[in-house]
């Protein structure tokens, strides 16, 4: 018969609030194996306030944690450790960096870079965050993640306290981001929300999700920028939940999948002619209270390949940025309006195209395409009679009235 398993416990500090579950041991009792966590997690052994918890749990400081107390030999083993950084890693981690203060980092992650390691994947942003730590307290920490083919803004905290701060940001969807897709045909309604909920897809090891019934709660806002006929659409999306691969899923399930995107997509995600094959889906602006007070607001610019297809599509970039929620205070800038004026210039244009299309074949005016207008009706009492021809007649002139008796 086996002994008895010894407990051991611990109060969640505030330098902790909101982060993961496994993120506290991994800080706090390194060296323990995820695979035993989620051993003591199915076993009931792990608790937080007294309750079954679960490795991917949120915690909040001042609960209490209690788990059994690992064997010596399993706290004992030291942390796997990375490989040594290159020049060439710390000229890529540093190039990305379009924002540093004391609590956090902002960088603009370049398509094909994972941002956490994985089976075969080597370089990832992860692994590059020693390059980034500069005269800080301790190594940088990941508090979101991007997919490995989406490129833009990735936030970095400086310090434990910022990540609490960040994480618990994102956990309550308190922080805003705002992406950008190329996108193929272009959606009916220009403006919306797409509500599908998502889950994983059986047999594909959880690398892939679907829309399912049974799935999680999952909203998109998506805006169009700007269309290029009816091939394609620039748009704007705003992911209200942050379900894994949302945006690619929710896009591809209404018929408009991203650019690129061959998992969800498959082969009528491509564009033909010269765009490009890669994923078109960047993260564009990020916006996020500071720990320190105030707030990030920054925006990235999109990599090398979207850009050539915005131009090859003859899209104009001043649109881009005029958003769906987008908080002016005073007067826009004169380059916002200017864009205002012209998509509203060109919509006038496209309407004007389309009610000389609808004239029909005897040139009659037309309402809507194919309708002709409907003639006007003759005044009642005045019956409609042949127009007179020749001179106009005369005014008759009538005699002056005589005054009226005084």
């Amino acid at each position: 018969m086996s002994d008895k398993i010894k407990m051991d416990g611990a109060t969640i500090a505030e330098e902790d609030d909101g982060i993961r579950l496994d993120r506290w041991f991994k800080r706090h009792r390194e060296g323990t194996p995820h695979a035993l966590l989620a051993r003591w997690a199915r076993s009931g052994q792990l608790t937080l306030d007294g309750r079954k918890a679960d490795v991917s749990d949120r915690i909040a400081t001042g609960q209490t944690l209690v788990m059994p107390t690992p064997p010596v030999e399993t706290a004992a083993r030291p942390a796997r450790k990375g490989r040594a950084l290159t020049d060439a890693d710390i000229e890529l981690a540093t190039g990305m960096m379009i924002h540093r203060d004391a609590s956090a980092i902002v960088l603009n992650k370049e398509p094909g870079l994972a941002t956490q390691g994985g089976t075969k994947t080597e370089q990832h942003v992860d692994g590059l965050l020693d390059a980034l730590k500069f005269d800080g307290p301790v190594r940088p920490k990941l508090v979101h993640r991007l997919d490995k083919d989406t490129s833009g803004a990735l936030l970095i905290a400086r310090t434990p306290k910022a990540a609490a701060y960040f994480a618990k940001s994102f956990s309550n969807r308190s922080a805003k981001k705002t992406y950008w897709a190329i996108i193929v045909g272009v959606p009916d309604i220009q403006q919306g929300e797409i509500d599908l909920p998502l889950a994983k897809q059986p047999g594909s090891g959880g690398e892939k999700m679907h829309v399912h019934d049974d799935g999680l709660p999952s909203k998109t806002r998506y805006r169009v920028i700007e269309r290029a006929g009816n091939s394609a659409a620039w748009v704007e999306l705003q992911p209200l939940t942050g379900r894994t691969h949302q945006l690619r899923v929710h896009m591809a399930a209404i018929g408009h999948p991203i650019v690129g995107d061959g998992k969800y997509g498959g082969k009528g995600a491509f564009l033909t002619g010269a765009i490009s094959r890669k994923m078109h889906l960047h993260s564009r602006r990020l916006r996020i209270d500071h720990p320190d007070g105030g707030a990030i607001d920054i925006s990235a610019e999109v990599p090398d390949h979207f850009a050539a297809t915005i131009d090859a599509l003859g899209f104009d970039t001043l649109l881009g940025d005029i958003g769906i929620d987008a908080q002016q205070k005073g007067p826009p800038p004169k380059a916002a309006l200017k864009a205002q004026a012209k998509a509203h210039s060109k919509q006038i244009r496209k309407a004007r195209r389309g009610e000389r299309r609808g004239r029909t074949a005897e040139g009659k005016p037309t309402d809507f395409v194919g309708k002709p207008k409907p003639k006007t009706k003759a005044k009642s009492g005045k019956p409609a009679g042949p127009k007179p021809t020749g001179k106009k007649p005369t005014a008759r002139k009538h005699p002056a009235r005589p005054a009226k008796p005084g």
